[in-house]
């Protein structure tokens, strides 16, 4: 089994307190003779007349001397998760979760804007501290 992300819990804690039904961990898809897991999969009530809004959330911390390799893996995983969930659940949005420091730094940079923007993320901010949901960024 691979490891999880070291603020696996902090997130699924974070969506718990927001109301959301975690209904996968991890979210687990093939598609022929690829398989892949995503962190999380989650689920909420939206209102009685527009349903149920489904997630799948893909947790990043971001800890290694290098941002710019953290985000290299987290955008190649991002893309290759949404094509997977495009075919086997496309009603689930893919979302990366990102701690907080991360997103006031590296995500500031012309550079990763350039890229959320081009690649249509869509993010979760996080606090792994108070493991609470600090921005949804869609």
């Amino acid at each position: 089994m691979a490891a999880r992300d070291l603020f696996h819990t902090a997130v699924r804690h974070g969506l718990e307190k927001d109301q959301w039904r975690i209904s996968s961990d991890p979210l687990e898809l093939d598609w022929e003779e690829v398989k892949v897991k995503i962190d999380l999969a989650a689920e909420r009530l939206i209102a009685a007349e527009r349903g149920e809004e489904k997630i799948a959330v893909e947790i990043k911390s971001f800890i290694s001397p290098s941002p710019v390799s953290d985000f290299h893996t987290a955008l190649g995983q991002f893309l290759n998760y949404r094509i997977m969930l495009e075919v086997k659940e496309p009603g689930r949005d893919l979302y990366l979760a990102i701690p907080i420091d991360t997103y006031e730094t590296f995500f500031q940079s012309r550079f990763a804007q350039t890229a959320v923007e081009r690649y249509q993320l869509k993010l979760i901010v996080y606090n792994p501290v108070s493991e609470e949901i600090v921005r949804w960024i869609s």
